[in-house]
């Protein structure tokens, strides 16, 4: 005997554990959020448009070919006010080729060295598809400082050097389903979900 209706399916294009953790992380019990199976085996696409909603359509388009149903892809970065929104789109590779977070994080830091407006948020666009079909972009964004050393081995990104005032400490100090109850793809996912369950 069923207990109630099957959760709702939903696939995720991502190759990044840590997006990958946090999707999971906010679930909840009416929806099953699945890695996209062999996503590493396919062929990645260009992610060349100017904003993170035009590279989140050009995500889920490209590995919406591979997935019956539903399947959503995120893009998303950290826009800093005194660098004019940089790294923005380019916040995973900002270091260039072969890019990782700590070097991201110390390009980062030397860039901001000296300067006194480190206002900065990070910035997640969602989209989701259904059988090829792009049915919504959802978007969220969280506002915070960002720091002149990393504090805290949690999260990835540039997490260890985002310091959220209602918080009192970095993203990278606070636990993940915490940080998840505020973050940019947090709200994202929310609004997306929202949509699809109420």
């Amino acid at each position: 005997m069923s207990d109630g209706p099957a959760p709702l399916r939903l696939f995720c294009a991502t190759g990044n554990p840590g997006k990958a953790r946090e999707f999971a992380l906010a679930a909840g019990e009416r929806v099953a959020i699945q890695p996209l199976a062999d996503f590493r085996a396919i062929a990645p696409c260009v992610e060349d448009g100017a904003t993170f909603a035009e590279n989140a359509i050009i995500k889920v388009r490209h590995y919406g070919a591979h997935a019956s149903g539903l399947l959503f892809a995120d893009d998303s970065g950290l826009e800093v006010d005194a660098l004019g929104g940089a790294p923005g789109v380019y916040s995973a590779r900002f270091s260039g080729a072969g890019a990782t977070d700590e070097s991201n994080n110390r390009l980062l830091l030397e860039k901001l060295r000296g300067v006194d407006d480190r206002r900065a948020r990070f910035v997640c666009a969602i989209a989701l598809v259904d059988n090829g079909r792009v049915t919504g972009v959802y978007t969220g964004s969280v506002e915070g400082i960002i720091l002149d050393a990393p504090r805290g081995a949690g999260g990835f990104g540039y997490d260890p050097l985002f310091y959220y005032p209602p918080f009192g400490c970095t993203f990278g100090e606070v636990e993940g389903e915490r940080k998840f109850a505020v973050s940019h793809r947090g709200q994202a996912l929310r609004a997306m979900l929202q949509a699809l369950v109420g």
